[in-house]
């Protein structure tokens, strides 16, 4: 990848007199454009301070996006972010969504609940605290770089165990008022992928806007989908001191969902599917505005405000049964059963102001950022709705709900930061953070055909302290460490779920923990990339699920509870060296092998699952890669070794609940190319290359429940073009 810095020389008199030395002439040299070659193709971290943001002392990477050979047509998550150690990916793109679900350290991937999702900076889901599942993700074509930090992020952007994810769009380019570009991509199970993009600069005014169309078939029967996504962002500078700049994004689509599979289904044929009539649906939309001032050099201040509006609607085949459960015709009345239908719609308007000041201490740089987060998020949830007999998407229901619920939440939340230079090598970062949160729920839910009514409110208070420490070893090496509080609260939205089999305790509470950290990272010349760390955290009144045996009936069910304390250690590493570059620093080629991995101990630390492996927790994390690029050509071969986990915290092998059994150990390997000449691009890659089959999730929900088959081997090829 090429990187291309711009020197202004602003003003350069040359003055060269004439013979009779009367008259000096002056010549402005004109812009010169300076071309370097990148030569470092894998993750970096965050600097200690950026955009009146504390990273000092917090484990983070960055990837750009730009560098990476992947299928960036379908979000191929492993090959994208695949790099950051120790994360875990449920892949369930073409099993009933379009983004696939995340998380490190043995914390739940699921639709990413235990992340803090942005865009931009900005949150991206429909409530961190409320609803914080990740059903809107950006292209990855429109993406510049993704930021990511681990537990300690709490402190700054919010209380989630996982730590933060954050999705940077790409900007306008510098002095060009106009740029398109164009991307197609075509690929196995009928993908079709366009994505067109124009951005620029006319004076103060910079844009950038993007539409995206994908479809596909699916890897399975009944798992086509389709969806458009838009965004659009103007900025206006006002002066070096302020600009104001004003975001759109948008996505519409259409998932069906080909249900879950038994261990016996799967073991048959990972393609079957059990379910031709369920369907997904989710408008989303998210407005901001965000206001960027520096009144003076060592000062800034940041206002970014947010209002997200968005539906998802869901009719499906009732699960009651689990997956062996059959979705067939009735002889009796020749049609099939009545669906479910389920609608959810969700508001929610988030303000966030920073400000940041840099200051001298005993001669030495010291930063402070503060600020504070308000939010408040509605939420209605329409469920246990009797459907037809169709099988397309059809919302309509004969009688009444099964239950209409509204939830609120609001949550106040100040935090400050500051981080202390002791010396010319050593900083120490404390941080604190007061959540306040309270919640509602309002309504009635049906029993036995009676109407019950629903009448909740809750109000708590969360203290968050944490400490950071940052040694500089070297120019380009430190040593740095934290520890973190955090905290997941229960909401009522959660107590009363949306599409899933389980039973809920009504006495579930909220969780609350820490993290702590300990590495050494930094690059040596431009050939060697490291990052090695030791992580603890500590996940007390964690919530899970687990099967237990109806003592009436004898019959397995799940259920979701407060199971127990668990506590998560291991180490992390990500290695990268270019052989070709320690061969000849000067070299325009490139040949380098990275090592991404982790090993992760999550345990249960007491009650009746005490020694138990936390569900979902997988124990090794391996993924290893080498990358060839020169001016024209890269390509990048990778090979992910992923270790075994469970579906529940019994650690049962065998169930006849569909999310309780073992998940095995997998290895998927995947090639991607791309050639570049000018302003054309070539892209071709062939994913899971040796056609293994293999599921990450089992799941007591929607599009299940029971297993979720990953895709098997499957090509894409396109182009890009920039004019």
């Amino acid at each position: 990848m090429k990187k291309v810095f711009l020197l202004q020389w602003l003003l350069l008199p040359v003055i060269i007199f004439s013979q009779n030395l009367d008259t000096p002439k002056v010549h402005i040299l004109k812009n010169v454009l300076v071309t370097g070659f990148k030569t470092v193709r894998g993750i970096g971290h965050m600097p200690d301070f950026k955009d009146g943001i504390i990273y000092a002392g917090k484990k983070s990477e960055v990837i750009l996006v730009d560098s990476l050979d992947a299928n960036k047509a379908i979000n191929n998550t492993r090959q994208i972010l695949g790099r950051i150690p120790g994360l875990n990916i449920v892949e369930t793109e073409t099993g009933g969504f379009t983004a696939n679900g995340i998380a490190t350290r043995g914390l739940n991937p699921i639709q990413s609940i235990e992340m803090n999702t942005r865009q931009n900076g900005y949150n991206i889901s429909a409530d961190i605290y409320g609803y914080n599942e990740a059903y809107y993700l950006p292209p990855m074509e429109a993406i510049q770089r993704i930021e990511m930090v681990r537990g300690a992020a709490a402190l700054q952007f919010g209380a989630q165990f996982g730590g933060l994810v954050n999705y940077v769009t790409k900007e306008a380019p510098a002095n060009k008022p106009f740029e398109f570009y164009t991307s197609q991509t075509a690929g196995s199970y009928g993908l079709f992928n366009t994505f067109n993009s124009i951005a620029g600069n006319f004076k103060k005014l910079s844009y950038y806007v993007f539409v995206q169309y994908r479809y596909m078939n699916g890897y399975r029967p009944n798992s086509k989908q389709w969806q458009v996504s838009g965004f659009g962002k103007l900025r206006y500078l006002f002066s070096e001191k302020l600009n104001i700049t004003a975001e759109y994004s948008l996505l519409r689509n259409t998932i069906q969902m080909p249900g879950g599979l038994t261990d016996s289904l799967f073991l048959v044929n990972p393609k079957i599917s059990t379910r031709s009539r369920n369907w997904l649906k989710t408008p989303w939309n998210i407005v901001n505005l965000s206001v960027n001032y520096h009144p003076s050099k060592n000062t800034s201040i940041s206002i970014k405000s947010t209002y997200l509006f968005g539906n998802r609607s869901l009719v499906w085949r009732n699960e009651d049964g689990g997956p062996a459960a059959q979705d067939t015709i009735n002889h009796l009345t020749n049609t099939y059963s009545p669906r479910e239908v389920g609608i959810e719609n969700m508001k929610n308007i988030t303000t966030e102001i920073r400000f940041s000041y840099q200051y001298q201490i005993a001669h030495q740089k010291a930063t402070f950022s503060g600020g504070i987060r308000h939010s408040s998020a509605w939420f209605k949830r329409l469920g246990g709705g009797e459907g037809t007999t169709n099988s397309n998407f059809d919302l309509s229901i004969q009688g009444d709900w099964g239950y209409d619920l509204n939830f609120t939440t609001l949550n106040i939340a100040p935090f400050i930061e500051n981080i202390f230079p002791v010396g010319n090598r050593l900083s120490i970062i404390p941080g604190f953070r007061f959540e306040y949160l309270n919640t509602t729920a309002n309504g009635y839910k049906t029993s036995a055909n009676i109407k019950q009514s629903v009448s909740e409110y809750r109000s708590r208070i969360f203290p968050l302290f944490g400490m950071g420490i940052t040694y500089k070893t070297g120019n380009n090496t430190n040593v740095y460490g934290n520890i973190s509080q955090a905290y997941r609260p229960i909401e009522y939205s959660q107590l009363e779920p949306f599409g899933i089999t389980s039973r809920i305790d009504p006495n579930l509470k909220d969780s609350y923990g820490f993290n702590a950290d300990l590495g050494y990272r930094g690059t040596i010349k431009n050939y060697f990339n490291f990052d090695v760390n030791l992580f603890y955290l500590a996940y007390n009144d964690r919530i899970g699920v687990l099967v237990q045996t109806d003592p009436n009936t004898g019959m397995e069910y799940s259920v979701r509870k407060n199971i127990a304390n668990s506590v998560h250690k291991g180490i992390e590493s990500y290695l990268e060296f270019n052989i070709v570059k320690y061969l000849n620093t000067q070299s325009k080629t490139g040949l380098s092998i990275f090592n991404s991995f982790a090993f992760i101990d999550a345990r249960y630390t007491n009650g009746a699952f005490k020694g138990n492996r936390v569900e979902a927790a997988v124990k090794t994390i391996n993924r290893t890669g080498l990358i060839f690029n020169n001016r024209h050509f890269s390509a990048t071969f990778q090979i992910n070794n992923i270790g075994d986990a469970y579906g529940d915290a019994s650690n049962v092998k065998i169930s006849s609940d569909p999310v309780a059994g073992y998940i095995p150990a997998y290895t998927v390997a995947d090639l991607s190319m791309t050639y570049s000449i000018k302003k054309i691009t070539l892209k071709t890659g062939i994913n899971n290359l040796t056609n293994q089959s293999y599921f990450t999730r089992r799941t007591d929900e929607y599009p299940g429940p029971g297993i979720i088959p990953a895709i098997g081997r499957s090509f894409y090829f396109g182009f890009s073009a920039q004019l």
